[in-house]
C-alpha cells in the first residue's frame, strides 16, 4: 500500500512511543524537498574531508619528527664537516633505513641501541646518542643541519658514499673497519660498505 506524503506525516505523529527527536529525524526522510539530502551529503563529505585533514596533519607531524632525527644526527655527527661530509652522513643514516637490518625509520636508526658484550651494555649506532648533548637550535649549523636534512628527504641527491652503512672518524680504528671496504673519504671520515 502506497501512502501519500500526508498520511506518512500523520502516521509518524501518531507514533506515541517516538520521542520528538525521532518524529523530527523520521519526518526529515520522507520530505519531499531533496534540498535537506544535500545538506546531508554535504555534511557527509566535511565529516570525510575533516577526518583526511586530521590523518594528513598527523602524517606531516611524523614526516617533521624524521626530519629532525635526521637533522639531529648531521648536526652532531658533522657540523664541522665540509658540506659533503654532512650530506654523507645523512645517506648513510637513509641507507640504514632502507636495510633489513635496521630500523624502518630515520629516528628509530638515529636511536638505536645494541647490546655491546665487550662494554657489556648498551651502545648507541651513533656516539652522540650516548650522551645526548645539548644544542643552540640559533646557530648557523643547526640551520645547515635542517636545511640538509629537508633537501635529503625531499629530492634526490647525488650519491656521495655509495651505499656505505658505516662511518667514523678518522683519528680512530675500530675493530670492525678491517672486515669492511673503504667506499669514500670526507672530511674527518672515512665511510664503509
Amino acid at each position: 500500500m502506497r501512502y501519500t506524503f500526508n498520511e506518512k506525516l500523520r502516521l509518524l505523529t501518531q507514533t506515541a512511543s517516538l520521542s520528538g527527536l525521532k518524529i523530527h529525524l523520521k519526518f526529515w526522510w520522507y520530505r519531499r524537498d531533496q534540498s535537506r539530502l544535500l545538506v546531508l551529503l554535504l555534511l557527509i563529505c566535511f565529516l570525510f574531508g575533516a577526518g583526511l585533514l586530521v590523518r594528513y596533519a598527523v602524517a606531516h607531524q611524523a614526516e617533521l619528527k624524521q626530519l629532525h632525527c635526521l637533522a639531529l644526527n648531521i648536526y652532531h655527527e658533522a657540523r664541522g664537516e665540509p658540506v659533503d661530509g654532512q650530506y654523507a652522513v645523512a645517506e648513510v643514516t637513509m641507507n640504514r633505513v632502507a636495510s633489513s637490518r635496521y630500523p624502518d625509520t630515520i629516528c628509530e636508526v638515529v636511536f638505536e641501541k645494541r647490546w655491546d658484550s665487550i662494554r657489556e651494555r648498551y651502545v648507541g649506532a651513533f656516539s652522540w646518542t650516548e650522551i645526548e648533548p645539548a644544542f643552540d637550535g640559533n646557530t648557523k649549523a643547526w640551520q645547515r643541519a635542517k636545511r640538509i636534512a629537508s633537501e635529503f628527504i625531499a629530492s634526490e641527491v647525488e650519491s656521495r658514499v655509495n651505499g656505505a652503512i658505516f662511518y667514523h672518524a678518522r683519528y680512530i680504528k675500530p675493530s670492525w673497519s678491517r672486515k669492511r671496504t673503504v667506499v669514500a673519504r670526507i672530511g674527518k671520515h672515512i665511510f664503509y660498505k
